[in-house]
C-alpha cells in the first residue's frame, strides 16, 4: 500500500513530538538538582536551614533513584513504555507539588525524594522508546539529544528560575514545573506504542556482567565529582565575592555547553570503534575543569567561567555516550535493564557527591579537599576508561567456536 503525502506528513509530526517527549522526560526530573542549586540560598532563608544541607537534598532524590534505577528497567519492561512514562510525569508533577507547598526542610527532603522515583525511570524508558520507535542509524542521534534535555534543565534554572523566584517568590517559580508535568503525561500516550509485549521477568535483581561493571564504574566516578561540582559551584562563587544574579548563570552556562557535548560528542562517540577512548579523553579534560576552578578568586573569577563551561563540555557527555554504548552493544545486556544499571550507578554517584564535598569542606579553608576530592574520582574514573577499553578489545579479538 504506497504511503501517501498525509501519511508521511504524519508519521514526520509524530518523530518531532517524540523527540520533544524524550528531551522533557530527561529535562523535569533532574530539574530538581539546579533548582536546589540555583535557588538554594533563597530556600535556606526562607524555611531557615543551613546551605550545607543542600547536599542531603540532592542525596535524597539521587539516593532513592539509585536504589530504584536496580529493578527500574525490569520495571519499564514489564509495565511498557507507555506506563513507565505516564507514571515518570505525573510522579514529577507530585514532587513539585510537594516542594511548592513545603513548610520545612524535611518538606524539601519528601519533594526530593518523590522525584527520585522519576530519575530511576527516566533512562530505561527513554531508551526503551528509542529501541522501540527511532531506526538503528538515527539512534545515537537522538540520544545525544534526549541526553541533552537534563543541561536544558540547567539552562531553565541558571537563566529564568532565580529571577521568577525573586519577583514572585520560589514556591511560584517550582509550582510552575506541576502543569508542564501534567501536560506531558496526558500526552504521553500518542508518542508511546499500543501494544507492549510483556517480557516476563522477575523483579530479582540480575548482576551486571564485567563490561557493564566497569562502565558502571565510570559513571559512578563522574557522578560524585559532577554533582559536586554542580551543587556548590554558586555557593563557591558568592563566596569569592560574585554577586548572585551572576552566580546563577554559571549553571546556564553549564548547561548550555552540556547541551552542545550532547548532540555533537554522542553521534561522533557511535562512528568510533570504541566509545571507551572518548570517555578517558573527556574525563581528563573534566579534571583539568576542576582544578581551573579551584583557581578562582576575588581578583580573577574567570577562573569560574572556565570551569563550568569544561565541566559542561566534558563530563556532561560521558553520560549521554555511556547511554548510546548500551544501545549500540548488546554485550552490556538488555537495554533496559543495563540502563537502570548505569543509571543506578551514576545516581549512586550523584547522591555521594555533595554531602562528601560538604564534609571534606568542614576540615579545610578554601574547599581545597572538597575540590580535590572531585579530582581525583575523576582520575578513577580514567582508570577505568583503560581498564573498559582493554576489556573491549579482548572480547573482539577473542575466537569464536
Amino acid at each position: 500500500m504506497p504511503v501517501t503525502t498525509s501519511d508521511a506528513r504524519h508519521a514526520s509530526i509524530a518523530g518531532v513530538w517524540l523527540r520533544v517527549v524524550l528531551v522533557f522526560a530527561m529535562t523535569l526530573p533532574m530539574l530538581i538538582l539546579y533548582a536546589i542549586s540555583t535557588l538554594g540560598p533563597l530556600l535556606g532563608h526562607d524555611l531557615h536551614f543551613e546551605p550545607a544541607l543542600l547536599g542531603y537534598l540532592v542525596m535524597s532524590s539521587f539516593g532513592l533513584a539509585a536504589i530504584l534505577s536496580l529493578w527500574a528497567g525490569i520495571f519499564v519492561d514489564r509495565i511498557g513504555s507507555r506506563y513507565a512514562l505516564i507514571a515518570l510525569f505525573f510522579t514529577i508533577a507530585s514532587a513539585f507539588a510537594l516542594m511548592a507547598s513545603a513548610e520545612n526542610f524535611y518538606g524539601l527532603v519528601a519533594a526530593a525524594a518523590v522525584c527520585g522515583i522519576a530519575q530511576a525511570l527516566a533512562n530505561p524508558v527513554t531508551n526503551l522508546l528509542i529501541a522501540q520507535q527511532v531506526p538503528p542509524e538515527k539512534r545515537a542521534q537522538v540520544v545525544g539529544l534526549k541526553q541533552s534535555g537534563v543541561q536544558v534543565a540547567a539552562l531553565f534554572a541558571g537563566l529564568a528560575l532565580p529571577s521568577i523566584a525573586i519577583q514572585y517568590g520560589w514556591r511560584v517559580a517550582v509550582g510552575m514545573i506541576v502543569p508542564a508535568a501534567i501536560l506531558f503525561g496526558i500526552t504521553a500516550p500518542f508518542v508511546t506504542p499500543k501494544i507492549h509485549a510483556r517480557t516476563g521477568k522477575s523483579f530479582i535483581f540480575l548482576p551486571p556482567n564485567s563490561l557493564l561493571l566497569r562502565l558502571m564504574g565510570i559513571q559512578f566516578c563522574v557522578g560524585i565529582s559532577l554533582s559536586a561540582f554542580v551543587t556548590f559551584l554558586p555557593t563557591f562563587a558568592t563566596q569569592q565575592c560574585m554577586p548572585l544574579s551572576l552566580a546563577g548563570t554559571l549553571i546556564a552556562v553549564f548547561g548550555v555547553m552540556g547541551i552542545i557535548s550532547r548532540m555533537v560528542l554522542t553521534p561522533m562517540g557511535a562512528k568510533l570503534e570504541d566509545e571507551s577512548l572518548l570517555l578517558l579523553v573527556l574525563i581528563a579534560i573534566a579534571a583539568c575543569a576542576v582544578m581551573a576552578t579551584m583557581q578562582a578568586g576575588p581578583e580573577n573569577l574567570w577562573w569560574l567561567w572556565v570551569g563550568a563551561a569544561g565541566m559542561g563540555l566534558t563530563a556532561v557527555g560521558t553520560n549521554a555516550i555511556a547511554m548510546s554504548m548500551l544501545i549500540r552493544d548488546p554485550a552490556f545486556g538488555p537495554v533496559s535493564a543495563a540502563s537502570g544499571l548505569v543509571s543506578a550507578a551514576f545516581f549512586g554517584g550523584f547522591a555521594l557527591g555533595p554531602p562528601l564535598y560538604g564534609a571534606l569542606s568542614n576540615y579545610s579553608i578554601g574547599f581545597p579537599l572538597g575540590w580535590s576530592m572531585q579530582v581525583s574520582s575523576l582520575l578513577l574514573a580514567c582508570a577505568l576508561s583503560l581498564v573498559l577499553a582493554s576489556a573491549r578489545r579482548r572480547k573482539v579479538q577473542a575466537p569464536t567456536c
